[in-house]
């Protein structure tokens, strides 16, 4: 599932869609994009004007046998969905990509975890790169109170890289500490 248009050069990369991004044919439209709207301070509109959505599969890979959230693409689905955000990125030379969850962070970046990476950038080619944990309600993550502060300091990251874009994506908000859902 993605959302795009044309002279967007900020990048949105998650793990893949839920159920109510395949209902209502949208990316980032459950609670989840909710939360992460409120992370970057930014309503709907600004939202999906800013970034082009994409995700590691493209497809809703289901429940998690266990229960607790959606199962994480196999190793084979994301490979046949690679070709998809190699392409994106070539077409697209997006100065920003924000990586949001572990797959979607060890997939573009390699980093082996959410503390490897949420609270600092890395260099991707031309782009910078900002990881943000996946603001799910199964994740615990968040409960850290030192994981609250790497998760803002993402977010001034991902503020200044919009300010220094300074593309024709709209005025940029001013930064919002991230609240748990």
């Amino acid at each position: 599932m993605l959302e795009g248009h044309a002279g967007q050069r900020a990048y949105l990369l998650g793990q893949a869609p839920g159920v109510v991004e395949g209902e209502e044919r949208r990316p980032w439209r459950g609670r989840a994009g909710q939360t992460l709207r409120r992370w970057l301070g930014l309503d709907e509109d600004a939202f999906y004007a800013t970034f082009y959505c994409a995700s590691v599969t493209r497809c809703y890979p289901g429940r998690a046998p266990a229960g607790g959230g959606d199962r994480t693409p196999a190793a084979r689905e994301q490979e046949l969905c690679s070709f998809w955000r190699e392409w994106e990125l070539r077409l697209l030379q997006p100065r920003l990509i924000v990586a949001v969850g572990g797959l979607a962070i060890r997939q573009l970046l390699g980093l082996p975890s959410l503390d490897a990476g949420v609270g600092q950038t890395f260099a991707h080619g031309e782009a910078v790169a900002v990881p943000l944990p996946h603001p799910s309600g199964v994740s615990r993550w968040m409960n850290d109170a030192e994981n609250q502060q790497r998760v803002e300091r993402a977010v001034e990251f991902i503020h200044a890289e919009l300010v220094a874009l300074n593309a024709a994506l709209g005025p940029v908000p001013p930064t919002s500490s991230p609240q748990r859902s």
